[in-house]
């Protein structure tokens, strides 16, 4: 009997000593939670009065806010008793080897942390990197997603992103593009030449300054080619280029310029 009143109080003083410690600890957590979400939101709140890169904004809320969670954690914990040196050596540990064995995803989380610092490219770019062009859909941790000209979406894992070489053709506000016009070496190069800058003046996409380019660039063994470089607003890049391909051999035909293509001469020879 007096063994069983002992477990009773010894239970008690349990009770009283760490059920005490646990409800003011849960308390703790409950409030901390609270405050971590009307940080996360002050913060939301200031890089949208700031006009913070879209692409920066979910990184640094959820940064901000798994940070302060940690340290929330394990601020509870020793509040609870627990040892905190010891805790942190195992964590560390932990870390480690976790670190050790996700050594890819760690560097494509650097790798995304670079791209979100330096902003070699923004959220709706057109890029070419690491095999595939596309528009900059979105700046993941991870990963950065392109949606490609015929509606596929790239998956680009950020660590060699930020690593190898990118063209990003959406930075300057007009770009060049480039054409190559065959005539027949019988065939008129000046009423050539004025063809294609007629076509190229007259089409108001086609900027006037710098203006278009046109000359002599090759004597094929089939064709006189000319190298035509024209310039446009960056939006208006694939316009100008299927617009002038398709006026260029229209007015090749009224002006009767012609365009050769390979031929084959084939010789059949009766052998009795």
């Amino acid at each position: 009997m007096e063994n069983m009143e002992g477990i009773v109080e010894n239970i008690y003083n349990l009770i009283l000593t760490y059920g005490l410690k646990l409800l003011y600890a849960i308390f703790v957590l409950l409030i901390g939670l609270w405050i971590i979400k009307g940080i996360t939101r002050f913060i939301n709140n200031m890089m949208d009065k700031r006009e913070l890169d879209a692409s920066l904004r979910p990184f640094m809320k959820s940064l901000v806010g798994m940070s302060l969670k940690i340290i929330l954690f394990i601020t509870v914990l020793g509040m609870l008793g627990v040892q905190m040196t010891s805790f942190i050596a195992l964590l560390a540990a932990a870390g480690l080897a976790v670190g050790m064995a996700l050594s890819g995803t760690l560097q494509n989380f650097a790798g995304g942390v670079i791209i979100l610092i330096f902003k070699p490219f923004k959220i709706g770019d057109f890029i070419e990197a690491q095999g595939y062009a596309g528009f900059v859909k979105e700046i993941q941790i991870f990963n950065t997603i392109l949606k490609t000209p015929d509606n596929k979406i790239a998956i680009i894992p950020n660590g060699g992103l930020s690593t190898s070489s990118t063209l990003n053709y959406s930075t300057m506000n007009t770009r060049r593009v480039d054409f190559t016009f065959g005539i027949g070496y019988g065939d008129d190069i000046d009423k050539a030449k004025e063809v294609i800058y007629n076509v190229a003046n007259e089409y108001d996409l086609v900027l006037k300054n710098p203006e278009p380019f046109i000359a002599v660039s090759d004597l094929a063994d089939s064709s006189v080619n000319f190298t035509v470089r024209v310039w446009t607003k960056t939006d208006n890049y694939w316009d100008v280029y299927f617009y002038m391909f398709e006026k260029v051999k229209k007015g090749f035909d009224e002006a009767g310029v012609s365009i050769p293509f390979p031929q084959r001469d084939v010789h059949v020879h009766n052998v009795k």
